[in-house]
């Protein structure tokens, strides 16, 4: 049986017939979010897949745009998470808990507000703009959950895109808090969510 030609520079599979940019853009995720992105380069991921530099540039031309693949991915990923926690049976302030607290388990070791400053200045507008869109769609789920909500009466009337950008900021306080205070001031993760749930609640139910 004649052998198909792989088309002209595209290179082999590797993992397993894994495809090589779904390996580079996995593994580069995992380590802009370990190391940050000033502190990896393309020699670094091309090592971390086991592919050549030239392999890693077929694919992406810039570190820049490996970076703006790789967090536009993960928020796409995210933003399903979130679809999966909202669309259940629960009450809103269970689906709610359940949304916080796998949020600061995923962020413990990472500062978002520092994390997203260290690469904007490297990315282009339509770079920005990228991610910025991305976001939008992930924050778009909770604004639909939240207005479902309000119909049915759960939570008072008030306008669902605020009341969804007002959660994410309460967990992204929460996220920032030094660290050694988390640990003397709340016994457990439970805890900590509980009291920004709660705190998010009490400002939900005082709107009415």
């Amino acid at each position: 049986m004649q052998r198909t030609q792989r088309p002209l520079g595209r290179p082999r599979k590797v993992h397993e017939g894994k495809p090589t940019k779904d390996t580079i853009l996995n593994l580069a995720t995992g380590m802009f979010l370990e190391k940050g992105y000033p502190s990896v380069s393309m020699d670094d991921v091309a090592q971390k897949c086991n592919v050549t530099k030239a392999t890693v540039y077929y694919y992406y031309k810039t570190k820049a745009e490996l970076f703006t693949d790789a967090m536009v991915q993960l928020m796409v990923r995210i933003k399903q998470q979130i679809a999966d926690i909202l669309s259940t049976n629960k009450p809103l302030k269970t689906q709610l808990f359940e949304l916080a607290k796998s949020y600061l388990q995923a962020t413990v070791d990472i500062n978002i507000n520092s994390f997203m400053k260290e690469a904007k200045t490297s990315l282009s507008n339509e770079q920005l703009q990228l991610m910025e869109e991305a976001e939008d769609k992930m924050y778009e789920v909770l604004e639909h959950a939240l207005r479902r909500a309000m119909i049915k009466e759960e939570i008072p009337q008030s306008n669902p895109r605020l009341a969804a950008l007002m959660f994410i900021a309460v967990l992204t306080v929460g996220n920032n808090m030094d660290f050694t205070y988390k640990e003397e001031t709340f016994s457990s993760l439970d805890d900590l969510v509980a009291q920004i749930v709660n705190l998010y609640w009490s400002g939900l139910d005082n709107n009415s």
